[in-house]
């Protein structure tokens, strides 16, 4: 993970089960809505969220694999490094 926001992002998403927007998330992890908004951004481009719509998110699968510890992330930091 890039960042500690990241981390504290995909628990929170992982946590509530629901479909959640920035603002709620950043509400959640005392962040700001850009700062989330951002690594959101970042993080559905590397697969660890999905965006359902315009400005809502929820876990994807490799999220919750990196949270139980069965996904390294990084490998997505090598795959982009690659490109």
């Amino acid at each position: 993970m890039q960042l500690p926001i990241d981390e504290r992002i995909i628990e929170i998403l992982a946590d509530s089960g629901l479909i959640l927007s920035p603002t709620i998330i950043a509400e959640n992890i005392d962040k700001s809505r850009p700062e989330v908004n951002r690594r959101l951004s970042e993080l559905a481009d590397r697969g660890f969220v999905h965006r359902v719509k315009r400005g809502r998110y929820v876990i994807s699968e490799r999220g919750v694999a990196y949270l139980n510890g069965d996904y390294d992330a990084s490998k997505v930091q090598n795959e982009f490094q690659e490109e």
